[in-house]
């Protein structure tokens, strides 16, 4: 008689438990229906499973040495082939390089926030466990993409020692090409494949810099590292390029947007000038912390939530791919060291480049312009870092043969192909492009993904608004 009663209860235990997951999981797809649409989601529990499913999984991740013979010190990569390729053949299929900014930021939250092809989100508001929910704006529908943690420091990769770490951005741009080059080498058909290079924010810095090196190393003007990359352009997103100039703009530009008052527009511009002052001294460390000064006392005016995206209520959930990525069994998927840790932004990457961040890289865009590489900027109108009007500004003093043409261009509105809604603003004279996304701060692709995956699909393929010759000379 006691063990029936034993087995009953059992039984009901396992019922309840049973309802119990049942209406959780109801509850969590219809969360997830309402705020994603009826995209696919799988649940990573730190508790229970925690293995990263094998439609989630990066084609190839790993380390790529930067210099194996004297030093452990390497870029950590995830790389994603193209779901639908542009061409029958891989051979010939674009490659798409992602640099995250900081510095010092990893990459692997434009993978998991932003353009790769899963994102995280929380299950139903449980602490304990993670959704990667596909996204339907990747960057790889069409092209491979591959991210780096960049420079070595950041993320999950390596700097053997502190003072390996570049402290500028040649430096930056030889460990890229070392890595890039080697990722090549992985297979014969990645050679031959056009290869762009995208990032967003400080990597408005790395982008033309690597950009930059790469068409001095096809010259042969450079003697290290033999290898030629098939370099087709670079995109940056919201960058920090000629920061001289654009450190300017903050004050006038929450000014004019209703954040503060003439006021304290007069206390920033007093701060601006300072940043300035110290740059055309060269003293760059001193300008660095002016500009931080001024982001700060701009942060404190305004109370925003944050300053990457004025009409935001709460910041972007960084904190959340944080976490998990920090997750042991997601590492161990991802084909991290397990001796190497995470962290958000690495301290000791924004420490090397303390004196590089009021440095210019205008040059280098320039370089590449006159050598009709293609060039596409791309902002979100309501960042307060790198936006609209610190681009603007930057790049009307290109000394190029075509910016006066490029600066008369009629700048055109952009709406979404299949809604019809505003998606934003494009200009375009020659080689070089300027796309505003309407409703996006400083992650575009994490608030725009389906428009910002048409505005890097049209811009590799010269299609849509980067195809009509009629119209953009």
């Amino acid at each position: 008689m006691e063990s029936g009663v034993k087995l009953l209860l059992l039984l009901l235990i396992s019922f309840s438990v049973s309802i119990y997951i049942f209406f959780a999981l109801r509850s969590s797809s219809s969360f997830a229906s309402q705020h994603y649409g009826r995209t696919p989601l799988i649940s990573i529990s730190r508790s229970l499973t925690g293995l990263f499913p094998k439609e989630a999984l990066p084609t190839k991740s790993g380390y790529l040495s930067i210099n194996p013979s004297a030093s452990s010190s390497a870029i950590f990569y995830a790389f994603y082939e193209a779901l639908k390729p542009t061409s029958s053949s891989l051979s010939q299929t674009p490659l798409l390089v992602w640099l995250q900014g900081g510095p010092g930021c990893s990459s692997m939250y434009g993978n998991f926030l932003e353009l790769g092809p899963w994102r995280v989100n929380f299950h139903n508001n449980d602490a304990d466990s993670f959704i990667l929910q596909r996204n339907p704006g990747s960057w790889n529908r069409k092209f491979g993409v591959i991210f780096l943690d960049n420079p070595i420091g950041t993320g999950f990769s390596i700097a053997a020692t502190p003072q390996e770490i570049p402290r500028d951005e040649l430096s930056v741009a030889k460990h890229l090409f070392i890595a890039i080059t080697a990722f090549m080498e992985l297979n014969p058909s990645f050679k031959s494949r056009p290869v762009y290079i995208a990032g967003e924010s400080y990597a408005g810095k790395y982008v033309p810099a690597i950009g930059y090196y790469i068409l001095k190393k096809n010259a042969g003007q450079l003697s290290e590292h033999r290898r030629s990359i098939n370099f087709a352009g670079i995109a940056i997103g919201n960058g920090l390029t000629d920061p001289v100039t654009q450190v300017g703009t903050h004050a006038l530009n929450a000014y004019f947007s209703g954040l503060i008052n003439q006021r304290q527009k007069g206390q920033l511009e007093k701060i601006q000038s300072e940043a300035i002052r110290f740059a055309k001294m060269e003293l760059w460390g001193e300008a660095t912390n002016a500009r931080y000064a001024i982001m700060d006392s701009l942060q404190s005016m305004t109370g925003l939530a944050t300053m990457y995206d004025y009409t935001k209520k709460a910041p972007y959930k960084i904190g959340l791919v944080t976490d998990f990525l920090q997750n042991k069994k997601v590492k161990r998927a991802l084909g991290v060291k397990e001796s190497v840790g995470f962290t958000k932004c690495s301290d000791a990457v924004k420490a090397a480049l303390h004196e590089d961040v009021m440095k210019s890289v205008k040059e280098m865009v320039e370089y590449l312009l006159v050598r009709k590489s293609k060039v596409l900027l791309y902002q979100g109108q309501f960042d307060l870092w790198d936006g609209v009007v610190s681009t603007e500004a930057w790049v009307e003093t290109l000394r190029w043969e075509e910016i006066g043409k490029f600066m008369s261009a009629e700048r055109k509105v952009w709406k979404n192909m299949n809604t019809g809604e505003l998606a934003g603003y494009v200009q375009k004279w020659r080689n070089l492009s300027n796309v505003v996304f309407f409703g996006a701060g400083h992650l575009v692709p994490a608030d725009q993904p389906l428009n910002s995956q048409a505005m890097i699909e049209d811009w590799v393929s010269d299609q849509g608004l980067f195809g009509d010759l009629n119209l953009w000379g």
